[in-house]
C-alpha cells in the first residue's frame, strides 16, 4: 500500500491543485491531503476557513477514483519541528509530492521520499491570480473545479474577500 501526501494552502483550491492530484492518483494507492495554514482565514491572502477549504477539496475529489484523506494542519512556528508536526497529524504516507522548496527540504532532512510533481499552467493556476481576479471583478470561475465555485458562491466568499481588502 502506498500513500502520498500533498499539502497546500488551498486558497482557494484550483484547476492546478486538481491536476496535480489526479497525477498523484496514479500512482498511489491513497492520498493524505494537508490544507495547510489551517489557523488563517478572512485575510486578503487566506480568505477561506479551514472548513471551508476542506469542503472545496471533497467536493473536486469525488469522482478521484482514489480513497484520499483531508487534514487540517495548523503552522508551527519552528521549521525543525514542523515534519514532526505534520507527522502526528496525518495517517502514515510514504512519498511527499510538493514544489515547495521549504517543504521539500524539511521532509527530505527528515529521511521522507519527495517528488516534485510538473505545476499546471502556474502563471495563471494560483491562489494569487485568482484571489487578484475576483477582487478586480474579472473572470475567475474557470481556474477553479466547478464544485469550488458552488462552495465559494454559496458562502459569499468573492464578497467577503472584497470587504476584507477594503479600507475605512
Amino acid at each position: 500500500m502506498s500513500r502520498g501526501f500533498y499539502i497546500g494552502r488551498f486558497q482557494p483550491y484550483h484547476n492546478g491543485h486538481q491536476a496535480v492530484l489526479e497525477r498523484i492518483a496514479c500512482s498511489s494507492d491513497e492520498i493524505v491531503i494537508g490544507v495547510g495554514s489551517a489557523q488563517f482565514s478572512h485575510t486578503v491572502a487566506n480568505p477561506f476557513t479551514a472548513g471551508e477549504r476542506v469542503l472545496m477539496l471533497t467536493r473536486s475529489l469525488e469522482d478521484l477514483g482514489c480513497p484520499f484523506y483531508v487534514i487540517p494542519i495548523e503552522d508551527v512556528q519552528r521549521n525543525a519541528l514542523w515534519v514532526a508536526h505534520v507527522r502526528s497529524m496525518t495517517p502514515p504516507f510514504d512519498t511527499i509530492y510538493s514544489s515547495n522548496p521549504l517543504v521539500m527540504q524539511l521532509f527530505s532532512e527528515a529521511g521522507m521520499d519527495v517528488l516534485s510533481p510538473d505545476m499546471y499552467e502556474r502563471h495563471t493556476h494560483s491562489g494569487t491570480e485568482i484571489r487578484r481576479r475576483m477582487l478586480d471583478g474579472e473572470p475567475w470561475e474557470h481556474l477553479v473545479p466547478t464544485a469550488v465555485v458552488d462552495v465559494i458562491n454559496e458562502i459569499c466568499g468573492v464578497e467577503r474577500l472584497q470587504r476584507i481588502a477594503g479600507s475605512d
